[in-house]
């Protein structure tokens, strides 16, 4: 079977690693899976165009129900979507947008949700059949680079000279890159005002977006992973975390509290003082880091192997060939 995987693939972001590894299981299964960006298309019609060209595509997959879910609107073959996590946490607020969303899951053959309560959300918000809903956690699997240095941001601080651990570096990218290779960044007063704060920080730093096995020897060499975000789906840094062995301190928002478990595989926090209190309780509790570290390596052993992801998405995608 020749599939389409219609994602947003950002470099370095969780977006294009999950769609990467989401193509590999279907094609260990003997298919085709011809991965493509969501922001290459600008209408349902050029997805529907390049669906029927010869070979013809037999069946597609979209990442982010609105993003690229409403691209698949108009192709004549049957399709599945997972929800990506911003299009049930966010883009369900705008009512334009909540009605496309309505409309490609009414057409999808199935759903995929990463968490209980994403699923929950979506039977909620949209006017679905909630038996087409599958859940199944992302799969971890991490690499660690041998040749990552840190160097580059231990400038000179005397924040950082007192006290090496009290530094905070904010990995991702900062950037996209359109078709025509113009570079803009991908959320300019966000990014503005960050910049600035940076600026006038010692001890923190801003790098740029690193490859997944990069992205792992840093998180190996932190004290700490920190998740900051107000709207997550599944964070898979949170996952890679445990899996590496390094305490993780989240926001508490439902997409992280469906991992992370307070006092259990990780510490959450609802404002900077309750940060500031857990960050300590990492840097002097021993035993809490110890035990931390312990749960969440061995919930991600029992709850996200690729085995069972691997054999949900085969499964799934053998119900596109039954129409």
């Amino acid at each position: 079977m020749k599939l389409l995987l219609l994602a947003c693939l950002s470099p370095k972001t969780g977006n294009n690693t999950t769609a990467e590894r989401i193509r590999s299981h279907i094609e260990s299964a003997g298919h085709t899976c011809e991965l493509r960006d969501a922001a290459a298309f600008q209408s349902s019609a050029e997805v529907a165009d390049l669906i029927s060209r010869h070979p013809p595509f037999e069946g597609a997959l979209a990442i982010h129900l609105f993003r690229a879910g409403s691209l698949l609107l108009d192709i004549q073959v049957p399709f599945g979507v997972i929800f990506g996590g911003t299009d049930i946490n966010e883009d369900v607020k705008v009512e334009q947008k909540r009605v496309v969303m309505e409309r490609v899951l009414l057409k999808a053959r199935f759903a995929v949700a990463f968490t209980d309560k994403l699923k929950e959300e979506a039977k909620l918000f949209l006017l679905s059949q909630s038996c087409k809903i599958y859940v199944q956690p992302q799969g971890i699997q991490t690499e660690v680079s041998e040749k990552f240095c840190w160097t580059e941001f231990l400038r000179s601080s005397e924040w950082h000279r007192e006290n090496p651990l009290n530094v905070l570096v904010v990995i991702g990218p900062r950037y996209l890159f359109s078709n025509s290779g113009v570079r803009q960044k991908i959320d300019p007063v966000f990014s503005v005002e960050v910049e600035a704060v940076v600026k006038k920080t010692a001890g923190v730093f801003l790098a740029g977006a690193r490859s997944q096995r990069e992205l792992h020897a840093a998180m190996k060499r932190c004290f700490t992973v920190v998740n900051s975000s107000v709207s997550e789906g599944m964070s898979a840094a949170i996952l890679e975390a445990m899996d590496l062995g390094v305490p993780v301190l989240a926001r508490d928002i439902p997409g992280n509290a469906a991992v992370v478990h307070h006092e259990s595989t990780g510490l959450l926090y609802s404002s900077p003082q309750e940060f500031l209190h857990q960050s300590q309780r990492l840097l002097s509790d021993r035993e809490l880091r110890e035990r931390l570290v312990r749960n969440g390596k061995v919930y991600v052993e029992e709850h996200h192997g690729l085995g069972q992801e691997r054999e949900t998405y085969q499964r799934l995608v053998d119900t596109l060939l039954s129409a």
